[in-house]
């Protein structure tokens, strides 16, 4: 999992493919058929996808030892990465040349990966005109600055009742259950405790992809003036940019609200909820695996997890300077991740010189 955490970019699907390559075509450790429990397991819990994959397959491996340090193996990497490059952008972030080269090659690239990965999700996600009210819902709800928790609570709770009343009803159900929009975030975030415990809210509601971190980002932490949208974009590219764990973001975002003890506190608190979670289920995988009201209601939360994907999108659009350069970047790199499946990190990589030639 050492190796997988320092050579493993792009999302979880990407990442749960190299797994499968390595446990279950290369050293044989587990069938195919166990593999695909697995990834459907994971698919219908809270948590980072690939870091629970890591983790199941330690435990099937090498029970609690493997378990621990299988989760530890693939985390720590891009943590560590993130780290350091929070380390550089805090020293250097603030010279205007290099904001230049970020605003002007790196955001419309983050921008294509986001509109990428909703798309992406989308066309598994939302199969007909109940889940795309439940995506519009989603969208909605990140433009009005509803908390994305609530959200997708109500998602999964229409999507439970949706084979017991019609799908109006569903519908109707999901609304009544969202609770309105706040102004302040919950918790304070100017100390590492704080940063701790905000992240650990993230990492035990997190469902689908795991740049649903930003929508909650977004909706706190930038509200809040403790980010800038700049800053937040930034924190994309650094998660796409660093192997392992898009999450790894957590420890970007933590250093740059509380240093290097937030930094410590944001990892902590985002990967903590995975290794609790599975500890209740990695000995019960195939038992969980049938509950039918638990894939009722990860259909729900996955239809509203690309309407707000989506609505992260449209806010970062909204704050890109729109210019010659910036309209012929974003389409390039979106052609790029869509037909040519270029890498994301060879891709922002690409945006960053496109950026560092424009302010020459």
């Amino acid at each position: 999992m050492g190796r997988l955490g320092l050579t493993s970019f792009g999302g979880p699907a990407a990442h749960v493919a190299l797994m499968e390559h390595e446990v279950v075509r290369r050293r044989a450790w587990i069938g195919r058929d166990e593999f695909l429990d697995l990834v459907a397991l994971t698919n219908l819990i809270p948590g980072p996808n690939a870091t629970e994959m890591a983790i199941q397959l330690g435990y099937l491996r090498a029970r609690w030892p493997g378990f621990l340090l299988a989760g530890l193996a693939f985390i720590l990497p891009g943590a560590i990465l993130s780290g350091l490059l929070a380390w550089t952008y805090e020293r250097y972030g603030a010279v205007p040349q290099l904001e230049q080269a970020f605003r002007l090659g790196i955001h419309p690239v983050v921008l294509a990966i986001l509109v990428s990965a909703t798309w992406r999700l989308g066309r598994a996600a939302i199969r007909d005109r109940v889940w795309l009210l439940w995506g519009a819902g989603g969208l909605a709800a990140q433009l009005l600055g509803l908390d994305p928790i609530w959200v997708l609570l109500a998602a999964g709770i229409a999507a439970l009742f949706r084979t017991r009343i019609p799908w109006s009803g569903s519908f109707l159900v999901a609304l009544l259950a969202t609770p309105g929009a706040t102004n302040a975030a919950s918790v304070a975030v100017s100390q590492p405790l704080s940063v701790g415990l905000f992240f650990l809210k993230v990492g035990a509601l997190l469902f689908g992809s795991g740049m649903v971190l930003f929508a909650f980002i977004e909706r706190d932490v930038v509200a809040m003036g403790w980010l800038t949208p700049s800053q937040l974009t930034d924190a994309i590219a650094v998660g796409q940019m660093t192997p392992g764990p898009v999450l790894s973001s957590a420890t970007f975002i933590g250093w740059l609200l509380a240093g290097p003890f937030g930094a410590a506190a944001a990892t902590v608190g985002a990967f903590l909820p995975a290794f609790a979670i599975m500890v209740l289920v990695a000995p019960n995988v195939r038992r969980l695996r049938e509950l039918r009201w638990a894939k009722e209601i990860l259909a729900g939360i996955s239809a509203a997890v690309v309407g707000i994907i989506l609505g992260v999108a449209v806010r970062i659009a909204a704050a890109l300077v729109w210019d010659a350069g910036t309209a012929l970047l974003f389409p390039v790199a979106l052609v790029l991740l869509a037909s040519a499946r270029a890498p994301t990190w060879a891709t922002i990589l690409l945006g960053a010189a496109i950026g560092g030639l424009r302010i020459l």
